[in-house]
C-alpha cells in the first residue's frame, strides 16, 4: 500500500487522490444572482446533506490559487439565498454546460438554454429542467482551508425552506431514486449513474 504525508504533496495532487477516491458525489446544480441581478448557474459535486431537522445542505465552493471567490459563493454571501437542483440523466449536458467560465454579467443559465422559474419563498429563480429543486437560505459561511493565509474554499451551509418535486418521481411522501435517475461526479471528465442497487438491513 502507498503512504502519502499530506503535507508533503501540491494542492492539485490532493484533488486527484480525492477525487478519485471519495466517489461517488452528488451534484448540485446552484443558481443565485450577482450584484446586478444575472442569474448565474454552476454545479458543484463538494454538496451533501447537513440535517433534516431543519432540513439543511452543504456546499464546499473552491477557491482559485490566489484566494479569489467563485461568483457562486459571492453571490450567496450577498443575497443569502440560492436554488439547489439535482443533476439528473436528463439535464446533465445542459448543466455541464454551465460549468464553462464566464464573467459575472453573464449568465451560465442562459448559455445552457436552461428555463428559469421563479422561486416560492426567496428571490433566485430556479430552472424547470430539474426534477428537484431545493430553495435555500445561507445559515453559516465558513472560510476553511488554503495556504500561505489565503482561504482555500468557502463551506456554506443552506437552511431548505422550500421543496420541489417533479410529479413524475414523488410517491407518498418519497422520491423514486430509479425514475429520478441522479448522477454523480467521479474523477476526470466521468460521471455514474446510480447502476445496481442491492439492500442491507440494519442491525437492531
Amino acid at each position: 500500500m502507498v503512504s502519502i504525508n499530506s503535507e508533503d504533496i501540491s494542492e492539485r495532487d490532493s484533488y486527484k487522490l480525492m477525487i478519485g477516491s471519495i466517489i461517488p458525489r452528488p451534484i448540485a446544480f446552484v443558481t443565485t444572482l450577482s450584484e446586478s441581478n444575472t442569474l448565474n448557474g454552476a454545479p458543484f459535486s463538494y454538496f451533501n446533506i447537513v440535517s433534516s431537522n431543519p432540513p439543511m445542505i452543504s456546499l464546499s465552493i473552491q477557491r482559485s490559487g490566489d484566494g479569489k471567490q467563485k461568483d457562486t459563493a459571492r453571490n450567496i454571501l450577498n443575497k443569502k439565498e440560492f436554488v439547489v437542483h439535482i443533476v439528473d440523466e436528463d439535464n446533465v449536458d445542459q448543466i455541464n454546460i454551465t460549468a464553462a467560465s464566464l464573467p459575472p454579467e453573464q449568465s451560465e443559465v442562459t448559455l445552457a438554454k436552461l428555463t428559469p422559474i421563479p422561486s416560492t419563498k426567496i428571490e433566485i429563480p430556479g430552472v424547470v429542467e430539474a426534477k428537484v429543486r431545493l430553495e435555500c437560505i445561507l445559515d453559516q459561511a465558513i472560510e476553511l482551508g488554503g495556504r500561505e493565509q489565503k482561504p482555500g474554499c468557502d463551506f456554506v451551509i443552506g437552511r431548505v425552506v422550500q421543496f420541489h418535486i417533479d410529479d413524475t418521481v414523488y410517491e407518498n411522501g418519497r422520491v423514486n431514486q430509479a425514475r429520478l435517475g441522479a448522477v454523480s461526479r467521479l474523477a476526470g471528465n466521468d460521471y455514474a449513474k446510480i447502476g445496481e442497487v442491492f439492500t442491507i438491513e440494519r442491525p437492531k
